[in-house]
């Protein structure tokens, strides 16, 4: 939908806007509310959180965009032990600091609350309708984390919240802005969601799939399609995470079909320094799609690192990265937090591909990681595995099927994270423009 403009402009006295509607001000955020930091009781002293009754809320609430439930309740006596300040509700409260994207996020409250010392209330006077005041801010999220050096690590602080520039138009116009905001954003986000949901389901779907054929065969359309069984008789594998195999496959031990390389080299030198490293964040978990590829140089790395021949299935030996397998397009390094495995006889690279992605192993991996210390997969652990070995000629079969139909799920999965984005910057540039008085949405809302 195409939305009108307003009838004059001019030009903005402030940063961060070109020009405004005619009978719209503008002035810097300490002028037109008060703002002031929380505080943490000692985290230490019991009598500060048991049993508390006064809201707190810790820098993470902030993505809830609306909060209307605590993070966790403090004591009377841990509020007066603290530098804890009561924020009413309707007011704002932004993330000075915190990881990812947290730094920067506002979210406005459904309930008066305390906060953290890394985060700052925001209450505006009068001259300010909170809901537009909420939807200003977050469209120049960017803006404010910029304040702070953007993506650095540095924290905001309340001076840089004063600086902020806003435009102000009439409180009732702002009003209006804001309900037709809540509209519009709502009926984006009810689509976001359903397509959210699709995409959980096409995750489900996949799963499932590749469960079903890495221990049981193919389906007996597609094995009928390709000269196989099409409806094998089944035996117990006696493998506890396996269950029931066709009973023409084996079982062999992980250490007699899969050798676990072992010896690293130095990534600094040459030529592995120009080699592609990968590690567990270029990985998409439980997908086996590289995400991102980087050469050992680009990583800046040092410690040693395993060498990985092309077609090598790399594995992520680490909680919670135990989802993340990738077979190595070429030939390439590791991170000593993953294990590059190549077959040996009856097993094929492939299928053993496909099989560390099932949810039967990846269960077996996470109770298995989590009997140690510091949870991950040892080679003694994994060399002890039992694995299941259908015929060479079905492994191949089980490959081509599951690349097949796992590419018409991936298509479909893309499709719907591409309309995610599309309607998501839409949503920002909506409330962009309405907040900016680039559209005029007064007879809208």
């Amino acid at each position: 939908m195409k939305y009108a403009a307003y009838n004059n402009y001019k030009t903005s006295p402030t940063a961060w806007l070109d020009q405004l509607p005619t009978h719209w001000s503008a002035a810097s955020l300490r002028w037109m509310s008060k703002r002031y930091a929380g505080g943490t009781p000692d985290k230490g002293n019991e009598a500060y959180w048991e049993d508390g009754e006064i809201p707190w809320i810790n820098s993470g609430a902030v993505n809830d965009g609306y909060i209307t439930r605590p993070s966790e309740l403090i004591t009377r006596e841990g509020f007066a032990n603290s530098s804890a300040k009561w924020i009413p509700k309707d007011a704002l409260v932004m993330a000075l600091a915190g990881q990812g994207k947290t730094k920067g996020m506002v979210a406005q409250l459904g309930i008066p609350t305390t906060c953290n010392q890394s985060m700052a209330a925001l209450i505006p006077d009068h001259r300010f309708a909170p809901r537009y005041l909420y939807y200003w801010l977050t469209a120049n999220y960017q803006n404010i984390r910029n304040l702070a050096g953007g993506e650095a690590r540095d924290g905001l602080n309340l001076e840089m919240l004063g600086s902020i520039p806003c435009p102000v138009p009439p409180v009732g116009e702002q009003q209006t802005i804001a309900l037709f905001l809540d509209g519009k954003t709502a009926q984006i986000d009810t689509l976001v969601a359903q397509k959210r949901q699709l995409i959980t389901k096409l995750k489900e779907k996949r799963s499932a799939l590749i469960a079903r054929t890495v221990t049981r065969g193919l389906p007996p359309e597609a094995a009928k399609a390709v000269g196989l069984e099409p409806a094998p008789a089944m035996k117990d594998s006696g493998v506890e995470w396996l269950g029931q195999i066709p009973w023409h496959w084996d079982i062999e031990k992980f250490s007699r079909e899969v050798h676990i390389a072992e010896g690293q080299v130095n990534p600094e030198m040459e030529p592995f320094a120009s080699m592609f490293l990968i590690a567990p964040n270029h990985i998409d978990s439980g997908t086996g799609r590289l995400l991102d590829l980087e050469t050992a140089a680009e990583q800046f790395a040092e410690s040693g690192k395993y060498l990985c021949p092309a077609d090598a299935v790399i594995y992520s030996k680490i909680r919670p990265a135990l989802r993340k397998v990738v077979i190595a397009p070429e030939q390439c390094l590791c991170s000593a937090d993953m294990y590059p495995l190549t077959c040996k006889k009856k097993l094929l690279n492939p299928y053993l591909y496909w099989l560390l992605l099932s949810d039967q192993f990846s269960a077996w991996s996470v109770l298995e990681a989590d009997r140690v210390a510091m949870p991950k997969i040892n080679r003694e652990t994994l060399n002890e595995l039992r694995l299941p070995i259908p015929p060479q000629n079905e492994q191949v079969k089980i490959v081509e099927y599951l690349a097949t139909e796992t590419a018409k799920v991936d298509h479909m999965f893309t499709k719907a994270d591409a309309v995610i984005t599309r309607l998501s910057e839409y949503r920002q540039a909506l409330i962009t423009s309405a907040v900016t008085g680039k559209i005029d949405v007064r007879e809208l809302a």
